[in-house]
């Protein structure tokens, strides 16, 4: 009997030990998702194609024949100055988690530490994501794109007026004090500030448009109109570069929306979808207002109605569905509309290329509405969206907050530019254009 027992004891422990020494071993290290990997390298991909090429023909076509280089040349500089300063700084100020906790509001609440300056600990075995499946090298370019396209984007308020020097320095500067600490504040994970308010901002609503257009405003109050705006004619020069420029915006923003969910999977999928509903939506909106406004719709309307779209849907495109997207967009096309024409012309600022009217304005308006549509109740996807009231509550303090403060810091940027080294080209340089003043290169030889 006793033998029995040792031998049913045996067999029991025989059973348990193999499961206690599992439960003993460590976790499994996470695996790289070679499906994961290949839609994030692609997507890194199309977010650069819509800096360059794509904002620099969009912007290249809208100024006068004489500045078309000065700006492609800004967007390309801008595209290696920050480059290097991601690689330096910037991926660490805005990605960096020490020393935060969720609930605890210091100073790293507001920008990441420098535990990860010059890529520090960042290999080939690195990995990242929402569930560690692709390489962090690939993550540190896909948000490096971001960082390059949204001081791209202030370009377009100031264009045809602006040393290139003091808009080397700007940018720089304007990167390390605005950009880095709002991508930290916003995307910087549990501890950062408006990441811990409950602000919802899937793409870059706050952190790219809102930003851009407000600084952009900013600049172009600070600069003071063009020579001869508004009563000079200041038409665009090739509206066929404006438009190819916008088709490669609205491809490129596939990678921009669709690859901030960072995997391939169903986000991604809706993301995608909404995208284009809400673009198309503001396209047709702007061209109809248009339309009915001015008797005649415009080439360079509906390709301002396309980018409007794609801001606004930029900060709701994980969170709601097609509805909401429909409604997102056709809001953004028609306010858009109205407030990069009247309002410029009301208010008498010179913002070039419409970057506050339509990202600053659009920015605004999809963060906002995010709010709404995000709900579940209102077709969304965002379960902790109960409360629709509350949730745009949230969005309006996060928006109130970018506005206020990179306007403030903007503002002492450039003043301080301005101060030490001067802004602006003289009126000599204006009349020739910054093509030759600047670079002395000419973008047509006929």
């Amino acid at each position: 009997m006793t033998l029995r027992k040792f031998a049913g004891l045996g067999a029991l422990l025989s059973l348990i030990m193999p499961a206690l020494a599992m439960a003993a071993d460590p976790a499994p290290a996470p695996v790289l998702n070679s499906g994961d990997t290949s839609w994030m390298l692609t997507s890194t991909a199309l977010v650069l194609f819509m800096t360059i090429p794509g904002l620099a023909l969009f912007y290249g076509g809208m100024v006068r024949s004489k500045n078309i280089l000065s700006v492609m040349m800004q967007c390309f500089a801008i595209t290696g100055l920050i480059t290097i300063l991601w690689f330096i700084y910037g991926y660490s100020m805005a990605f960096d988690t020490t020393g935060m906790e969720a609930g605890v509001v210091n100073l790293n609440s507001f920008v990441g530490g420098l535990g990860k300056a010059f890529l520090a600990g960042i290999t080939p075995a690195s990995i990242t994501g929402p569930a560690a499946l692709f390489p962090e090298a690939v993550f540190v370019t896909f948000q490096m794109t971001f960082a390059i396209i949204t001081p791209a984007l202030i370009v377009g308020a100031f264009a045809e007026r602006m040393k290139f020097s003091a808009m080397l320095i700007f940018m720089g500067v304007w990167f390390t004090l605005v950009y880095a600490p709002i991508a930290h504040m916003v995307w910087g994970g549990a501890g950062s500030l408006l990441g811990d308010w409950g602000v919802l901002d899937f793409a870059g609503g706050t952190v790219v448009h809102i930003n851009a257009g407000i600084a952009g405003l900013v600049a172009c109050l600070v600069l003071g109109k063009r020579k001869g705006y508004p009563t000079t004619p200041m038409a665009p020069h090739n509206l066929g570069y404006t438009l190819i420029g916008a088709a490669m915006l609205w491809i490129g923003w596939f990678g921009f929306n669709a690859g901030s969910a960072a995997a391939a999977n169903g986000t991604a999928g809706m993301a995608m979808l909404v995208t284009q509903i809400a673009t198309a939506a503001a396209a047709l909106g702007w061209m109809f207002a248009e339309w009915l406004t001015h008797g005649k719709p415009s080439a360079l309307g509906i390709a301002s109605g396309v980018v409007a779209g794609l801001v606004a849907i930029t900060p709701a495109a994980g969170t709601v569905g097609p509805m909401g997207a429909l409604v997102i967009g056709l809001a953004a096309g028609v306010v858009c509309f109205f407030c990069a024409t009247s309002l410029k012309r009301k208010l008498g600022y010179d913002d070039s290329l419409d970057a506050f009217g339509v990202h600053g304005i659009g920015g605004i308006l999809g963060a906002i509405l995010t709010g709404v549509f995000a709900a579940p109740s209102m077709g969304g996807f965002n379960a902790a969206t109960t409360d629709v009231a509350a949730q745009v509550w949230v969005q309006c303090k996060g928006v109130g907050f970018t506005i206020i403060y990179t306007a403030i810091v903007t503002y002492v940027i450039l003043k301080v530019l301005d101060v030490v080294m001067g802004l602006r080209v003289t009126d000599e340089e204006e009349s020739v254009g910054l093509d030759l003043a600047q670079h002395n290169e000419r973008g047509y030889n006929l």
